[in-house]
């Protein structure tokens, strides 16, 4: 499997997307699934499903309003409800729907409209109707998210409603040519980030303002959405508390981030650890011991292994500091990537070791470390996303992580410059060598130091 990105432009000089055929594709991989199933219908409220099957968007603004909506039957081509003026603009330029497939069609929001306004009962008539003109309304309808009214309103409609996030999760998992190179694409964009992020980290930027210069970058090379970036640095980085602050980076600090972002609706995440200026020998031995439970994993990844089997060389939580697998979940883990940041499979000793998924060719995911140092307040964290092959797995995420990057200034003293291994302590920095040390340091290198 050859993994290529290209120019961010449509052109007529080589053969880069075929969008038509990813849109294929993922409604073909569905319309099978389904066919198989038990179920008569599929009835999709969250984006990204809406967007595998209709290949329609709208702006990840709407992801939390629960208002669209898109039906599948069996053995027919979907039917999307949408927001409002959506619904025309979809009609006019989403010709793959069909004609009449792009409707207007609004929930509750959440809850938003008042009940008595009777919006939930609106969308379970009409998928009713949908249903009863196609004689499935006696079939099992697969949902995959639903506000409680709407679920209710389906019910009293006659419809019976059922899980349908297994089957979306099943078609989404296994990524088509296109998808590979959508979603390696993302990562050099996230690559482009991490470049900037090593060129400007230094004492006195802020946690926000590395956000900034992040998001920039990937904004101008063409992200449709920046889900979150994850800034931690200092002492807020054991334990990981998944977030940024205003905090203001300081000489020796660690710094990790994660960066998730979409590129076309195929999401990143990619974490990378940095130290500013140096970093301590318990720094540098917590991001080896990172990178070594990761490469462990990694080596690992070939079809027909599991998701057990990979989980099984991660250290226990009990290892490094937590009291059981659920407090430590996600710090050593594994998931799926693609429209969603985390989809089939899941790497995890909380569910892996007992409820393994076979690793498939064709399966993007990422996977993910952690380890604490043993000063009590730092910690690495490494991410790589993968695609795997026939063989084995290729890494799509390039920006270097072999060893522990120092980023920001070197600095040089009058003796040379000043190690990018040090410890952190003022008093440590900077006390001169007496000769015991010199001693000392020479007889560890196996040398004699002469006394005049």
């Amino acid at each position: 499997m050859a993994l290529k990105t290209f120019g961010l432009m449509g052109v007529d000089y080589e053969e880069r997307i075929d969008f038509d055929r990813l849109r294929r594709e993922r409604l073909a991989r569905t319309k099978a699934l389904l066919a198989e199933s038990e179920l008569g219908a599929l009835l999709c409220f969250d984006m990204p499903n809406i967007r595998y099957v209709t290949s329609t968007h709208i702006g990840m603004w709407a992801a939390d309003k629960v208002a669209r909506f898109a039906l599948l039957p069996r053995g027919d081509d979907p039917i999307n409800w949408d927001f409002g003026s959506a619904a025309r603009h979809h009609e006019l330029y989403c010709s793959w729907l069909g004609e009449g497939r792009s409707r207007a069609g609004i929930s509750t929001l959440r809850g938003a409209m008042l009940p008595a306004a009777g919006r939930a009962e609106d969308v379970a008539r009409k998928v009713r109707v949908e249903l009863e003109a196609r004689d499935l309304l006696g079939e099992p309808v697969g949902v995959d998210v639903v506000e409680p009214p709407v679920l209710f309103a389906l019910q009293r409609e006659g419809i019976d409603v059922v899980d349908g996030q297994q089957l979306m999760q099943e078609a989404r998992m296994i990524k088509t040519q296109e998808e590979i190179t959508l979603l390696t694409t993302a990562c050099m964009m996230v690559d482009a980030a991490y470049e900037e992020l090593y060129r400007i980290m230094r004492p006195g930027l802020k946690e926000s303002e590395c956000v900034a210069a992040a998001a920039k970058v990937l904004l101008e090379l063409g992200s449709e959405h920046i889900d979150g970036i994850n800034a931690i640095s200092g002492e807020r980085c054991s334990p990981h508390p998944h977030n940024y602050t205003d905090r203001v980076l300081r000489p020796g600090d660690p710094a990790y981030f994660d960066i998730i972002h979409s590129y076309n609706g195929y999401r990143t995440c990619y974490y990378r650890t940095f130290v500013i200026g140096s970093g301590s020998r318990a720094q540098v031995d917590a991001y080896r011991r990172c990178r070594e439970y990761l490469d462990a994993s990694i080596s690992l990844i070939k079809p027909g292994l599991t998701t057990g089997d990979v989980a099984s060389v991660w250290p226990a939580a009990g290892e490094f500091g937590f009291s059981d697998e659920e407090a430590a979940f996600a710090l050593q883990y594994g998931h799926g990537v693609g429209l969603s940041v985390w989809e089939k499979p899941v790497f995890s000793r909380l569910v892996s070791l007992d409820h393994p998924e076979v690793i498939e060719e064709g399966m993007v995911f990422a996977l993910e470390t952690f380890w604490p140092a043993a000063d009590g307040w730092s910690a690495a964290r490494i991410e790589e996303q993968l695609v795997v092959t026939a063989e084995g797995c290729e890494i799509i995420t390039r920006f270097p992580a072999e060893e522990l990057m120092v980023a920001g200034r070197r600095y040089y003293t009058a003796g040379g410059p000043l190690p990018t291994t040090r410890e952190t302590e003022s008093h440590l920095n900077t006390r001169r060598p007496t000769i015991d040390d010199v001693i000392a340091s020479a007889a560890a290198e196996g040398e004699t130091v002469p006394i005049s």
